[in-house]
């Protein structure tokens, strides 16, 4: 019946039922969370999503929303058989609006598709996270996705203007009244933005769009060791420069890219910074040189400044295709995602490593070093379930370490499944109660992704035991 039921609402080829089908949809980017749902639909407007989560309702099931699958923390994964809801038919950009500058798009239009439709107005939608050729926008507001401009303009609650949500019962939530900001009464869509997905599900989503830089230089520069680098990036900010973006890769990173791609790096270095300005440009060249006499006063191997758009491409191409470079020479990885205090970047990618060794787990790194957003990317076979275990040990006692320095469990991934146990070490039982009683306003039942970013007490994830290939990871 619940089939049935929903094929009248998409057509029969916007419902998949079939376990062998389902079973693209049995985890998100992070694949040791999996979990089979009953039925995956795929509405294509506003209306069918009310229509299929009304549905979902009446057979009293569980629903989870998803987007293109490239979050990395399981908030897309589906543990109780429910209905997960995918918004990735809903790709049309609505309305672009040069003079006011604002776009209105469907949640399932891609990141990277929004920036190119806009190529040729002079404007740019920032939020660029590395998965941005596939991740929707939809999603990056549910997770609030950074990237490597979040530096100096802001991640993705800075660039959204208004969202529109079905809640639990059906019902269609637009936070905003017309083309301008209204600003008036709470800031629902900075509220719903980070929500994961448990206040309801994001439809329609209105863009700010910002003038694209005219003028932007790149500083590429080798080092011989991580503290080297970690020390340029925290001088470069004490020095009262803002870049756009610095990004930074350790060794191991290097040679895993220069083996993949042959970009010409020296995988002699211990370090490498990727370090963009943008501005006005009788004053870029001048700062270009600061931050390379920064960078020569800590033992670089090699300084390149690079203002020629195609070097520029190259060099930027090189950081975007680090994760996919990761499946050339791993079976499975698993990214971490926390923040630390930017000053103590070199003594934690220290105690990163060490901890890595301690649980006979291989480590490399690639982050946003200018905001402290470490990601060290941890590899593993997911099929080997002591494996999965001693990796996930690793990675809780590398999130432990970073909130004992004052830093957090996320930056821009989420929490998902993934961190959900250590809420509490980083929050008080009342700041968590506060957040339970902000998701029930949205949905007293959580009709939502329960289980996920807020503690539930229905529902608890354990991610740390060993689990047999393609199990659901331990929902009870």
């Amino acid at each position: 019946m619940l089939i049935e039921e929903l094929k009248q609402v998409v057509g029969a080829k916007g419902v998949l039922s079939d376990r062998n089908e389902l079973r693209v949809y049995e985890s998100d980017g992070f694949p040791i969370a999996k979990g089979l749902p009953t039925v995956a639909v795929f509405p294509a407007d506003t209306n069918q999503v009310a229509m299929c989560v009304k549905i979902a309702r009446h057979h009293d099931l569980p629903i989870v929303p998803r987007g293109s699958g490239t979050g990395l923390c399981g908030g897309a994964t589906v543990f109780d058989g429910g209905v997960l809801i995918s918004t990735s038919r809903m790709n049309q950009i609505e309305q672009v609006d040069v003079e006011n500058r604002f776009a209105v798009v469907q949640a399932g239009v891609r990141n990277l598709a929004l920036s190119e439709s806009i190529a040729n107005t002079g404007l740019r939608y920032s939020p660029d996270p590395s998965s941005q050729r596939a991740s929707t926008i939809g999603g990056n507001v549910s997770t609030n996705a950074g990237g490597i401009n979040t530096l100096k303009h802001g991640v993705t609650t800075n660039h959204i203007l208004g969202i529109e949500l079905v809640l639990h019962d059906g019902s269609i939530l637009q936070t905003r009244t017309g083309g301008l900001y209204d600003g008036i009464g709470p800031d629902l869509p900075g509220l719903i933005c980070a929500s994961e997905g448990t206040f309801g599900i994001v439809t329609r989503v209105w863009c700010r769009l910002v003038r694209q830089p005219e003028y932007v230089r790149t500083i590429y520069a080798l080092f011989e060791s991580n503290f080297d680098a970690c020390k340029t990036v925290t001088d470069v900010i004490a020095a009262g420069i803002l870049p756009t973006s610095m990004e930074m890769m350790d060794a191991g990173m290097i040679q895993i890219i220069e083996t993949a791609f042959q970009f010409g790096f020296d995988t002699s270095a211990g370090a490498m910074l990727l370090i963009e300005i943008d501005g006005i440009e009788r004053v870029l060249d001048e700062e270009m040189n600061q931050i390379a006499r920064i960078a020569q006063d800590n033992n670089p191997i090699d300084i390149q400044q690079c203002a020629d758009p195609k070097h520029r491409l190259k060099l930027w191409s090189a950081r975007k295709k680090a994760f996919g470079a990761i499946g050339r020479v791993s079976h499975s990885y698993c990214t971490q995602d926390a923040c630390v205090p930017r000053s103590m970047l070199p003594q934690v990618l220290q105690t990163v490593c060490d901890i890595g060794k301690q649980w006979n787990v291989r480590i490399v790194n690639v982050f946003h070093a200018g905001d402290g957003n470490i990601h060290p990317i941890l590899l593993f076979d997911e099929e080997n379930p002591k494996d999965v275990q001693r990796v996930m040990q690793c990675s809780e006692k590398i999130l432990e370490y970073c909130i004992s320095v004052g830093g957090t469990v996320t930056g821009e991934h989420g929490i998902g499944v993934e961190k959900i146990h250590l809420m509490d070490q980083m929050f008080g039982h009342h700041t968590l109660e506060t957040f339970k009683h902000i998701r029930h306003a949205f949905t007293a039942d959580e009709a939502f992704n329960e289980g996920k970013l807020i503690p539930s007490d229905r529902i608890r994830i354990e991610l740390t035991q060993p689990v047999a290939p393609n199990v659901p990871g331990g929902a009870y």
